[in-house]
């Protein structure tokens, strides 16, 4: 049996239990369709991580291969003097995006097309550092997006475990309790009913023989 609130048995709390209850209800509808959106938009975000995770393991993986290779065509000195300096600039913009209220990182990269991605002489490295630098270069809008994508995973998980807190409290906790309480006043209502009841039958007896 669930506890109950700690309240006078009168009709007037009876009506103010009654109007919580509704509101309660109301409540916990509206927290469970948004544990629902979240959750399909966490899946979502999920589904979307795993796959620039794979793509950016795959192009990566692309890439050190190819700058082995060059190492292995070139003299070490040579290969970091072309890779010491950078060719282009990055400009990072980091804002804040909502899903379902939640605040989610929103990142954007801007790149200094003016700028060369090759700062060296192609006559001193072969093809394969230049492929490894172009992937490389083009793998950081993934990354940054990647970083955004996980990130909004994590403040996500964070609030649908808040809101099934939430949710649990008034299924479980405040809504049985609302009720317990409105079925005892209830109950209570009902005796003084009953029993004003057989007083006024007992006086009315009492005057017919007077």
């Amino acid at each position: 049996m669930a506890e109950r609130l700690n309240v006078n048995p009168t009709r007037m709390e009876l009506r103010n239990l009654k109007r919580r209850l509704s509101t309660a209800v109301k409540g916990h509808k509206m927290l469970k369709d948004k544990a629902d959106e979240m959750v399909r938009r966490f899946v979502e975000l999920a589904k979307e991580n795993k796959r620039l995770r794979e793509e950016i393991e795959t192009d990566l993986a692309g890439a050190l291969n190819a700058f082995m290779l060059a190492r292995a065509s070139s003299e070490d000195y040579i290969i970091e003097e072309a890779v010491a300096y950078p060719g282009a600039s990055l400009t990072v913009k980091a804002e804040i995006d909502s899903i379902m209220s939640v605040p989610v990182p929103s990142i954007a990269i801007e790149k200094d097309e003016s700028g060369d991605i090759f700062p060296y002489s192609f006559a001193q490295v072969t093809a394969q550092l230049d492929s490894s630098i172009v992937t490389v270069t083009e793998l950081a809008d993934k990354m940054v997006k990647l970083a955004q994508v996980e990130k909004s995973c994590n403040m996500l998980s964070i609030e649908i475990e808040k809101n099934r807190r939430r949710v649990n409290a008034l299924e479980y906790v405040m809504i049985p309790m609302i009720e317990e309480t409105i079925k005892y006043i209830t109950m209570k209502l009902d005796e003084n009913e009953r029993s004003n009841t057989v007083r006024l039958m007992k006086v009315k007896t009492m005057l017919a023989d007077k």
